[in-house]
């Protein structure tokens, strides 16, 4: 993981900082963590990056060279003597990682002093947004997929170090491995690659390079056969060489394909290997794949085996950011609001718990109910910009959301490895119906409000309004 210090934020959160230091307006204070629309227009997002923010924030600090730094900005001495000692020392309750997460409803609660509340605001939402946006694309890709390999081939095209990020929110979201070593070492997730088309080029024949290839790799061995011609050319020499690793006792893995039209080819590539006896040689396929392209490759049969994608995928293309936001709910033991002309930029006030509905058999899961964290059961969900639209949940079964994942700055739970959040994830999505899952029009998932919190969003409205 990369190391932050605390300097990993905007100046406009220092800015506050020393307002409230000076004022002695470093009361406790609730922020909710939320986004207000899902990316991709699709029907649910898979929320990642909570380990990662939980074990920077333990360990987030203003260094020496920070705080001289910061002098040449203006800051004042005791505030910043107050920085050399920062630690966070609040509470955190979240919404697992690897959650199907929906809109208006709180991920993620940080309870701290104003200082620091407001000093962790950028890089949470830089980790938990980039990251969210990344697996659920992955997720996407995964859900039209079925059971073939997935390969995050997109380190090269990411947006520099956001790569590392990018990787493991892709595992989160259901990929198997990747070409990232750097991410692969630090996670412990698998590693694969092939050969890039200069390393066919730089000898002057096909079938040399593609041998010298397999004798130094003889395990995971991939040939890359479109450099020059695949079907007269890459695919004849990637099997002269399948059958000579044959002769040595071992396997060629796979041939990949990277131009071309990928359902054609991959279907001749498929006849040719049958027809040698190398049925178990995989094929692999990438090139500005995504899921539109992928489910196009799997409604024509494709016999691809192993799917590498990358720059769609890492970009979160055509989506570049999820509009996460980081809101005071709570501030000086009274709620806090935010009024806006549109309902539906209006914030909902005080401390609060998210109830997840599951429908009437129990096994899949229907909407979340946002209410106060003091409720053990809603009976009745509102609409939170229509009136008039209610529910009635009293009878449905009921789960909470937003645990506690950090206390006195510090995890209150072992780490969890990128593997075990992937097969939660992969749980968590089983109970979501399909009808969320589509591509076109995708069913709207629930989200309401229950009566008490309503009544406490209508009466600070009224209040400010006044």
């Amino acid at each position: 993981m990369f190391q932050f210090t605390a300097t990993y934020t905007d100046l406009y959160q220092l800015s506050m900082a020393q307002v409230y230091f000076n004022k002695n307006q470093n009361q406790q204070a609730v922020f909710d963590y939320f986004f207000r629309k899902l990316p991709f227009k699709g029907g649910y997002a898979i929320f990642a990056g909570l380990e990662e923010i939980l074990s920077i924030i333990e360990d987030l600090r203003f260094s020496n060279e920070d705080i001289e730094y910061l002098k040449q900005h203006h800051f004042e001495t005791e505030f910043l003597n107050y920085l050399r000692n920062f630690r966070f020392r609040g509470t955190i309750n979240s919404v697992a990682e690897g959650e199907i997460v929906f809109p208006t409803a709180p991920i993620l609660q940080v309870e701290a002093n104003l200082i620091e509340a407001q000093i962790i605001e950028t890089i949470l939402l830089n980790t938990l947004n980039f990251q969210t946006l990344i697996a659920t694309k992955a997720s996407r890709i995964r859900n039209v997929s079925g059971n073939k390999t997935l390969l995050d081939f997109g380190l090269r095209r990411a947006q520099g170090p956001g790569g590392y990020y990018a990787t493991r929110a892709a595992m989160v979201g259901g990929f198997n491995g990747s070409s990232n070593v750097i991410t692969g070492r630090d996670y412990g997730f698998p590693i694969s690659g092939t050969m890039a088309h200069a390393f066919v080029q730089s000898y002057d024949d096909e079938l040399v390079a593609f041998r010298d290839f397999a004798e130094n790799r003889p395990k995971n061995c991939v040939l890359l056969v479109d450099t020059y011609d695949t079907l007269k050319s890459g695919m004849p020499n990637a099997i002269t060489i399948a059958k000579e690793m044959e002769s040595r006792g071992q396997k060629l893995l796979a041939i990949r394909l990277d131009s071309g039209d990928l359902a054609y080819l991959s279907k001749q590539c498929r006849r040719m290997l049958d027809a040698a006896g190398l049925d178990y040689v995989k094929i692999a396929a990438s090139n500005q794949l995504d899921e539109y392209v992928i489910q196009s490759l799997q409604n024509q049969n494709a016999p691809i085996d192993i799917y590498g994608v990358g720059t769609n995928l890492v970009i979160g293309k055509p989506d570049g950011a999820l509009d996460g936001v980081y809101k005071l709910s709570f501030a000086n033991g009274e709620p806090r609001i935010k009024i806006s002309e549109s309902i539906s930029k209006v914030t909902l006030p005080h401390k609060k718990q998210v109830y997840r509905i599951f429908n009437e058999e129990g096994q899949q899961i229907g909407a979340d109910v946002i209410g106060l964290a003091d409720e053990s059961h809603i009976d009745r969900m509102h609409h939170p910009v229509e009136p008039f639209k209610k529910l009635n949940i009293a009878t449905l079964k009921q789960k909470i959301l937003l645990k506690p994942v950090m206390q006195n700055g510090k995890r209150n739970h072992p780490k969890k490895s990128v593997e075990e959040i992937a097969n939660f994830s992969k749980k968590q999505l089983a109970l979501l119906p399909d009808e969320y899952k589509r591509f076109d029009n995708p069913h709207i998932y629930k989200v309401g409000i229950s009566d008490r919190l309503k009544e406490e969003r209508d009466r600070l409205i009224a209040e400010h309004k006044k």
